[in-house]
């Protein structure tokens, strides 16, 4: 009997799990110091940015609360559908509160976008975003991203939480999926 590997469907592998544990724990010294006596909620998108979110609270040296929320704008594709669906609310009130969104990838931008606005209109102090990864190439929303992780080429890429059809989120790095697995060829 064959077992099969994740690591078969894998065409390159982007960025190690040392540089990224070394990047977000850059980023979480500044956001140390940034938000040292603001009591900070932390939120992340489910199911994405939980790997991101794990190492990053983990690295952050000040007291935070962490919340999640599940959206979708993908569906089983590898292009965003435009729209967003909320599957699972926040279950605290972001009402006067120092929000930083930790991301796993921003694409699009069109999920972030919207969820920047949202958690300003329901009265957030302050909304700013933290994204480990970013493909410029694909953008088509404006959105402020004040800790940057890492600027990627436009190949479809999974691992540390990032899938396809839910498979492969849990590689210790970030990798380029072989396109014939999405492709179907």
């Amino acid at each position: 009997m064959q077992i099969s590997d994740v690591r078969d469907d894998i065409k390159s592998e982007l960025l190690t799990r040392a540089q990224l544990h070394d990047r977000i724990n850059e980023v979480a010294r500044q956001v140390s110091t940034d938000y040292e006596d603001k009591n900070p909620l932390f939120v992340a998108v489910l199911k994405g940015a939980f790997n991101t979110m794990a190492a990053f609270s983990q690295a952050v040296s000040i007291p935070v609360q962490i919340d999640f929320m599940s959206l979708s704008s993908y569906g089983a594709g590898t292009q965003t559908s435009g729209t967003v669906t909320v599957r699972q609310d926040l279950s605290v009130d972001v009402k006067g509160r120092h929000v930083l969104i930790v991301e796993d990838i921003i694409d699009s931008g069109l999920t972030l976008a919207w969820l920047v606005k949202e958690l300003k209109n329901r009265g957030a102090a302050s909304v700013e975003v933290f994204a480990l990864l970013e493909k410029p190439a694909r953008r088509v929303a404006d959105v402020n991203v004040k800790y940057q992780g890492f600027t990627i080429p436009d190949e479809f890429v999974v691992g540390f939480g990032l899938d396809y059809n839910e498979q492969y989120r849990n590689l210790d790095s970030i990798a380029v999926l072989n396109p014939a697995v999405y492709q179907g060829k």
